[in-house]
């Protein structure tokens, strides 16, 4: 079952202001700027996550300094899932995010 436009949109804000409020309490140094449904997360080393919405195809990709991975909403789930690998969005968030900038964050709830 295809998500509707306004339950995809729902989705992706609540899950994009839950990345936001977990590096705005991780007291890392992070610039965080959420624009025209595009959040993007800059660390201190300049690298970065840029999460973006596909309103289209009803996904959610996210750009890492390993690559690009693109996310279907899985309703079984209640989660994010990579449509290559499988793999959770907060799991590969956490993987990420230590690759990135070295600080393990827990990213559970997404």
């Amino acid at each position: 079952m295809s998500l509707s436009e306004a339950r995809f949109h729902d989705l992706v804000d609540a899950t994009q202001q839950a990345v936001e409020d977990i590096f705005d309490d991780s007291g890392l140094d992070v610039d965080l700027e959420n624009s025209a449904g595009v959040l993007t997360v800059r660390f201190d080393n300049g690298s970065q996550l840029i999460f973006s919405r596909q309103e289209p195809i009803r996904q959610l990709w996210l750009a890492a300094r390993s690559g690009g991975f693109h996310f279907d909403y899985d309703e079984a789930e209640g989660r994010w899932i990579c449509d290559t690998s499988d793999e959770q969005l907060g799991e590969m968030l956490v993987r990420i995010t230590l690759e990135q900038c070295g600080a393990e964050l827990e990213f559970d709830e997404l």
